[in-house]
């Protein structure tokens, strides 16, 4: 099989240079932006509008409106050639006119004229530039891309950070600054709590939609969005939150981007100020794909390789738009887990089942209480209800309210639990007293509520206050609720992790070895012989075989290797033995020996073009074991990839797959293994002998590091089997390509 399909055809086109993506530079990729290089310009104590005019409808009127709304205390600029004044305020006609260099300039003009104006921003230092104007990459004209790419390489030598164009804004509510023509009117105060969420998006309407959470109780510290990237994208905004001490989490709503590894590098340094990112990825299919091109000029890459890459900086990933902003409020509240343990506790016996049903689904743990917590349990809960883990403390609470205080008090200090889980299907039930008695359990204990709200009146009495709650995560859906508290896990065996050693599996001496033989190769694509004397050279056990040229050689060959035997015809120009019809199995005695190396050569010879034929491979037959897929490949964004999966036919027909970036360390190689859908394979199904994890891992590492050492030579490898069975691990073919 062709590794690349399984993985999703990682073999993405990087984008044209010309699209105007100033992260890709002639001097290479640009670092991050950092806190302090974008805080001039996020945290304006003056702002400049170009395009501003008497019509109350412009973008740069609305801003306008917007900013004064929010009570922005700084100083505003009005820039407009065409007046003097616009209501009581002077307007001035360029940026140069003004009377100091602003540390934001928001340009709301026409497309045509806003090069003039980058160009006197620039020369006025200013502290950063909002371009909304649109029209330039996202078209794929040729001349729009050369525009926006002008625009890159201004800031790029200037040093002037541009966001946009094609850019809704940014807003920060601890200031006050709404950069923005769409921020929606609220009657509620905005000014950020201390779990604020600083929120990021590619979709600048995405992200809109998203901040109108403040309307349920979510608090944000930013929404920022960024246009079609020309100088500044989410990798940077994501850098800038990192460091903004108003903001607790980060959500992301990212499409794509040229340069991922530069998000990576952002997660890293949200990572070291102890800042948890959360990111949910559109464009994870081809139409997708093609859709974020065409909306943004970004992108979009591969799907399973940014899983991998976001799983390796330590992001939380959500498959559903609807669940980001509930999981960062959920990190922007929790401390870390002190247990794997859940507890739920319910008024309903039908919310009780529908939380071990989620439970199961998302492999959280609902352990049983410990002793003394059961003992809490039995004496206060009726005896048509249940005292266990899910805890059913009936509706018998609104005539005893104490009840449910004690079996609360007792589950959050049971050490089983790290968290406690409190559905509520009557949105008046959670009145006062009741949010309060969840709160005060999970502060006096360190851990976390999670109030789950299964009533269909949305914003009925109680939401509001459990959204405000420091210490209730609040979540409309049990399984969202589920889901997050499984990605908490994960994120703390992440932490656990760190800091992430990397050692060396295979010999000092294998990376010389296999570049000596890669380099004497005379063909891209190694016959199986070659591939497998490029795995030796890392230590990958292998089967022995012969070349063999004739049936009386391929005789002799089983004879001396011993039956049964597996022949194969080898071929630089066949990569596909068993669609080819070359390959013959289970041979047990001289004349299936014989007969077998006629049939193959004979359907060698039917293969179009006519294919170089080297002659036929005897091995020993492998005694059955369970089968590994391991390949890899170099993709052109992420750089070198594995990608571990259950081998033979299993692998294209159950696509039981886990990828990651190459190399892996030993845990990380046991983790690959651990997320496989037939993991129960290799740990003795139906008395099978148990595979050896750990050696079965080494493997996985030494092949990883193949990739890593290779990557300038190597585009694809696919080691399908290696058949394992205890101690024993042996790969009985490879195929491998040169770039």
């Amino acid at each position: 099989m062709d590794i690349k399909d399984e993985m999703g055809n990682l073999k993405s086109a990087v984008i044209d240079q010309q699209s105007g993506d100033s992260i890709n530079t002639s001097e290479g990729v640009r670092k991050v932006y950092r806190h302090h290089d974008l805080d001039r310009m996020f945290t304006p104590k003056s702002v400049a509008i170009v395009g501003v005019s008497p019509n109350a409808g412009t973008f740069g009127s609305r801003t306008l409106a917007e900013m004064k709304q929010a009570g922005y205390a700084g100083k505003i600029y009005l820039v407009n050639a065409k007046y003097d004044q616009i209501g009581e305020q002077p307007c001035y006609a360029s940026i140069k006119a003004l009377p100091e260099a602003p540390d934001c300039v928001i340009i709301a003009v026409p497309r045509a004229v806003v090069e003039d104006v980058v160009i006197d921003c620039v020369a006025s230092k200013v502290g950063g530039i909002i371009i909304y104007s649109s029209g330039y990459s996202e078209t794929g004209k040729p001349e729009r891309i050369a525009q926006q790419a002008r625009l890159a390489q201004m800031a790029r030598e200037s040093g002037v950070p541009i966001l946009g164009p094609n850019c809704i804004g940014a807003l920060n509510y601890k200031t006050g600054f709404i950069g923005t023509f769409v921020a929606p009117p609220t009657t509620r105060s905005v000014k950020p709590l201390p779990n604020a969420i600083g929120l990021v998006s590619q979709s600048g309407a995405l992200g809109f939609a998203l901040a109108q959470g403040i309307e349920r109780g979510v608090s944000f510290s930013h929404v920022l969005t960024c246009g079609n990237a020309s100088d500044i994208d989410v990798a940077d905004q994501i850098s800038y939150l990192a460091g903004d001490p108003n903001c607790k989490v980060i959500a992301c709503v990212f499409e794509g981007m040229a340069a991922p590894m530069r998000l990576i590098e952002a997660a890293e340094v949200a990572a070291a100020a102890n800042k948890v990112v959360v990111i949910y990825k559109m464009a994870t299919g081809e139409q997708g794909a093609a859709g974020a091109m065409s909306h943004t000029g970004s992108l979009a890459g591969s799907d399973v390789a940014y899983r991998a890459a976001f799983r390796r900086a330590g992001m939380v990933v959500v498959d559903d738009f609807e669940a980001l902003i509930e999981t960062a409020a959920f990190f922007s509240k929790a401390t870390r887990p002190s247990a794997t343990g859940v507890a739920v506790v319910a008024t309903s016996g039908g919310a009780c089942i529908m939380s071990a049903d989620k439970a199961e689904l998302h492999n959280v743990p609902l352990p049983q209480p410990q002793a003394h917590t059961l003992e809490v349990l039995k004496r206060v809960v009726p005896e048509f209800g249940s005292p266990n883990n899910p805890c059913d403390v009936t509706a018998q609470v609104l005539a005893d309210p104490k009840s449910l205080l004690d079996c609360v008090e007792a589950l959050m200090a049971d050490e089983t639990f790290g968290a406690l889980i409190v559905p509520q299907p009557l949105s008046y039930a959670i009145a006062a007293e009741r949010l309060r008695v969840f709160s005060d359990a999970a502060e006096r204990h360190g851990k976390i509520a999670c109030a789950v709200w299964l009533t269909e009146w949305l914003e009925g009495p109680g939401a509001l206050d459990t959204e405000l709650n420091p210490h209730v995560a609040m979540f409309r859906s049990m399984d969202r609720c589920f889901a997050a508290l499984a990605l908490w896990h994960e994120h703390e065996r992440w932490q656990q992790a760190q800091p992430r050693t990397l050692g060396r599996t295979a010999a000092a001496d294998a990376r010389q070895k296999a570049a000596a033989l890669l380099g004497g190769a005379k063909t891209a694509a190694l016959t199986e012989r070659e591939a497998k004397q490029v795995l030796a050279a890392y230590g990958v056990p292998v089967v022995e075989d012969k070349l063999v040229q004739s049936a009386q050689e391929a005789v002799a060959a089983a004879n001396s290797v011993g039956y049964p035997v597996a022949m194969k015809v080898e071929s630089p120009d066949i990569l596909h033995k068993t669609e080819a019809g070359i390959i013959r199995l289970n041979l047990k005695t001289e004349a299936e020996v014989a007969s077998a190396y006629e049939a193959v050569m004979a359907n060698a010879g039917k293969v179009s073009p006519t294919p170089q034929i080297n002659g036929v491979l005897v091995q020993p037959m492998i005694p059955a074991g369970a089968e590994i897929m391991v390949g890899a490949t170099v993709d052109p964004l992420f750089g070198p990839l594995i990608v571990v999966g259950m081998g033979g036919i299993l692998v294209e027909l159950l696509k039981d797959t886990v990828l990651e970036l190459a190399p892996v360390n030993h845990v990380e190689a046991l983790g690959m293994l651990d997320r496989l859908k037939g993991k129960a394979l290799l740990t003795g199904f139906r008395g099978s002998e148990p595979v050896n994890l750990d050696k079965l891992a080494d493997v996985i590492c030494r092949l990883s590091e193949l990739v890593a050492d290779q990557r300038t030579v190597i585009s694809e490898l696919d080691v399908n089997p290696l058949i394992c069975s205890g101690d024993r691990i042996i790969a009985v073919d490879a195929l491998l390509v040169k770039q």
